[in-house]
């Protein structure tokens, strides 16, 4: 029996449509809809292994603002989204902290590293 599963395209800005026809074997047969090559590559990765930066803040101690945008150095798996913020969430840096600082190496066992998005002073 042949599935076809939807996704809107996050490749590129145009946002196509893709459907993503597979086989009885769990096989990608075909993927139509989409506009590049970005397009097809996207939704086969999504389709068997959904992957996603993460960019969010942590708190900071003595910092001149309260919260410093992070982000992951890799994508990571799409299912362990929420379980890294919620980790974020319970860090605090130290101000000073300059842009591309590391603070979380290997985050959760992913492979990827967490990193300042910006510098931020102390107070």
């Amino acid at each position: 029996m042949i599935e076809i599963t939807h996704y809107l395209c996050i490749g590129c800005p145009l946002g196509c449509r893709l459907e993503v026809e597979e086989d009885e074997m769990g096989a990608v047969v075909e993927v139509r809809g989409h506009s590049c090559r970005k397009g097809k590559d996207f939704a086969e990765r999504e389709h068997h292994d959904p992957r996603r930066m993460v960019t969010t803040t942590v708190a900071v101690h003595n910092g001149v603002w309260a919260r410093l945008p992070v982000h992951t150095t890799a994508e990571v798996p799409k299912d362990m989204v929420r379980e890294i913020v919620r980790y974020l969430r319970s860090l605090e840096a130290a101000a000073p902290v300059e842009r591309g600082q590391l603070m979380v190496a290997d985050v959760l066992g992913t492979g990827a590293d967490v990193v300042a998005s910006r510098g931020l002073d102390a107070e």
